[in-house]
């Protein structure tokens, strides 16, 4: 059974039924039967299907955005944010996916050789809650441009936006079972990976899942891109722009209520500037605006559910056990969790070591850039790193020095259709978006004309 709790009010919105092992069957036959017609379709014919879908999603924001509200207490701005971002990948690839897989013509000894890049077939998507929009449509956007036909396994608890979101597709005239939403738990994720017509698999989620899925598919001999959990430094320098520095860490740590594999959760500040820093971060932190999730000024509500709050609660006060100090907020109320702000976090404590899924930032002083080295790349994530100074030489310096899948300079880690986006080390494999994400799910395919 999939439930859905409304995390504000705690009640439940809906309760469906898993479907059986059959009608996944079902779906996953009705899946490729279509890929058969889908592939020979022409690029001009999925980008004009591609961009009314995209027409759809602005058109309904506030509708759809306030499905995701509902089922996550996710702040109403945020939620229609997310929607328009859907749009905008929806856009990109109508406009960019002929491009970017044309054939690529190489001189050799024969008369003719070449590359060309062809759809593999039907890809399942296990996608987390968190942004249950996004995460779905930076894998539908691309894959159906290329040609290749999707099945999702949504969260169990964003079942509503899973739903919805198969709906946008019929309502704009995508063919029938281009797209479809697998209504089942995670035990039956390895059935659907097993199946002869799946022919690949992405997760967007926990270390947990990631490992469960990428076995599951390595035993099925079937490729897999993972984008898992993120531990991302906010690394401060005395040179920085403090007061727009500053807005730009409250953002990166507490939008989404904090729950964001890319969110900044650990805050690293250079020596000299530590007090001044601190001072106009309580300052802007206690500005956020707290309340009910469909307030149009609301940046902070409650977190997806209560599980996670206590869950997040349990990794503070272990690091407080530890020697952290508790600089602001921390008190918890079911689902609610007051934006914290801890000092005194030192690399053995949970708060610096996990990710921390809710808004808790973590704050560890640091003298010398080396240092603040070796403190980012001292996680076992490897996300990305936003740095935050004035010196051109320093950045150039330390952006070879990182280890992790995105340095932003000035800027919060954030994906964006244009740039490839994932991870290294615990945060997974592969890459999604831009060029680099449409090309893992196609068949590159050398052609050799003597």
């Amino acid at each position: 059974m999939l439930k859905g709790i409304n995390p504000y009010t705690q009640e439940e919105i809906y309760s469906f039924k898993s479907i059986t092992s059959a009608e996944v069957n079902h779906k996953i036959e009705a899946a490729q039967n279509v890929f058969k017609t889908w592939r020979r379709t022409s690029f001009n014919e999925r980008a004009s299907l591609m961009l009314q879908l995209s027409n759809h999603l602005k058109k309904n924001a506030t509708d759809l955005a306030s499905i995701i509200t509902k089922e996550i207490g996710k702040p109403i701005s945020q939620s229609i944010a997310e929607i328009e971002k859907c749009a905008w990948v929806c856009e990109y690839y109508a406009e960019n996916a002929e491009v970017q897989l044309q054939q690529k013509n190489i001189t050799t000894d024969a008369q003719s050789s070449y590359v060309s890049y062809e759809p593999l077939g039907v890809i399942l998507a296990v996608m987390p809650w968190n942004y249950p929009f996004w995460q779905v449509f930076r894998f539908l956007a691309p894959n159906l441009m290329a040609g290749n036909v999707g099945l999702l396994k949504h969260a169990s608890n964003v079942q509503l936006s899973a739903r919805a979101i198969e709906e946008c597709l019929r309502l704009v005239g995508f063919p029938e079972s281009c797209f479809q939403n697998l209504q089942i738990s995670s035990q039956k994720v390895e059935e659907a990976i097993k199946h002869q017509h799946v022919k690949a698999v992405t997760l967007t989620g926990s270390e947990k899942a990631g490992q469960a899925v990428a076995s599951q598919a390595g035993q099925a001999l079937k490729k897999s891109v993972l984008e898992l959990g993120g531990n991302n430094a906010l690394v401060v320098f005395d040179d920085c722009n403090l007061e727009a520095t500053v807005k730009t860490c409250v953002q990166a740590r507490f939008q989404n209520n904090g729950q964001s594999c890319i969110a900044g959760k650990r805050l690293l500040i250079q020596d000299s500037i530590y007090d001044d820093f601190i001072a106009e971060l309580i300052t802007q932190v206690k500005d956020l605006k707290e309340g009910h999730p469909q307030g149009t000024d609301t940046y902070i509500s409650v977190m997806a559910r209560e599980d996670l709050a206590e869950e997040l609660e349990e990794q503070l006060n272990t690091s407080v056990i530890k020697g952290a100090k508790i600089r602001l907020g921390g008190k918890r109320n079911q689902a609610f969790f007051e934006p914290c702000l801890v000092e005194n976090v030192t690399s053995e404590m949970p708060i610096f070591q996990e990710e921390t899924f809710g808004p808790v930032l973590a704050i560890t002083r640091f003298s010398k850039a080396n240092e603040a080295v070796e403190l980012v790349n001292g996680s076992k994530f490897g996300l990305g790193v936003s740095v935050f100074t004035e010196n051109d030489k320093l950045i150039n310096d330390l952006i070879p020095q990182f280890e992790d899948g995105a340095v932003f300079v000035n800027e919060l880690v954030k994906s964006d259709p244009r740039l490839p986006f994932g991870g290294t080390k615990r945060s997974g494999y592969g890459r999604e978006l831009s060029d680099e994400g449409i090309l893992e799910f196609v068949n590159k395919k050398t052609v050799y004309i003597k």
